[in-house]
Order: C-alpha cells, then sequence, then structure tokens
C-alpha cells in the first residue's frame, strides 16, 4: 500500500491517509479481503502519530470500507459492483459541490462551468 502525505496541505493527515486508501479501493490496488498495515506500522512509515491512522481506519470502517477484527487485522471489506459504484457517485458528487462552490466564489456562470466541463471530459477520451 502507498501512501504519500504532506505536511503542507490544508487537509488533515488522517483525511489524507483515509482519501488515498478509498482511492485506492476504487481503482482495485486494494481488493476485498486485502489486509491493511497495523496503524502502529502504518503510523511509522508514514511518521504520523497512531491517533492519525487509527482516525482514518475507524472512519472508513464506519463507512464499509474496511473491517477490523480484533487480533487479526484491518482488511478490505467486501464491495459489491453496485454499492462500490454509489460510493464512487458519492464521491463525485462531493468534488462537483466543490468545483460548483469554487466557481460561483469567483463569479463563474452555470454555462461556463458546464463549458468547462465539457472540455474536460471530451479531452479526456
Amino acid at each position: 500500500m502507498n501512501i504519500l502525505i504532506s505536511s503542507n496541505s490544508k487537509e488533515p493527515l488522517f483525511q489524507q491517509i483515509k482519501e488515498q486508501i478509498k482511492q485506492q479501493i476504487f481503482s482495485g490496488e486494494l481488493k476485498e479481503g486485502d489486509a491493511l498495515p497495523s496503524m502502529r506500522l502504518l503510523a511509522k512509515d508514514l511518521k504520523v502519530s497512531v491517533i492519525t491512522t487509527k482516525r482514518a481506519y475507524e472512519d472508513l470502517e464506519k463507512e464499509g470500507y474496511l473491517i477490523s477484527t480484533v487480533g487479526k487485522g484491518t482488511f478490505v471489506a467486501g464491495q459489491q459492483p453496485h454499492v462500490l459504484k454509489e460510493w464512487q457517485i458519492r464521491e463525485l458528487e462531493n468534488e462537483l459541490e466543490k468545483v460548483v462552490h469554487d466557481g460561483k466564489h469567483i463569479g463563474l456562470s452555470k454555462a461556463e462551468l458546464i463549458e468547462l466541463l465539457e472540455i474536460y471530459y471530451e479531452g479526456d477520451g
């Protein structure tokens, strides 16, 4: 599992860890049943406190991405394809909400935002 954190980011460290684990699940890099490093080992590797990794793991478990078993460890939860897609859509909606907010903040119209979306969507093809 490869996680890179930035102490210069405005995003809290636990959130950076959490989002990168989710992205690895979404991409298929982490699959159902895969074991994650212990909270202590991950904290040591990332040079953060165990409290930081504990918060990330607990949040991911509450959201259904991970399963923790006392004495055995933490594992990627089983995701049915339609459930995984629903989570991915929810994450995308959160990103879109931020983009719309930021666009309004700088004075972009709805038409300008849609035009930008179309440019990026077509350019990705």
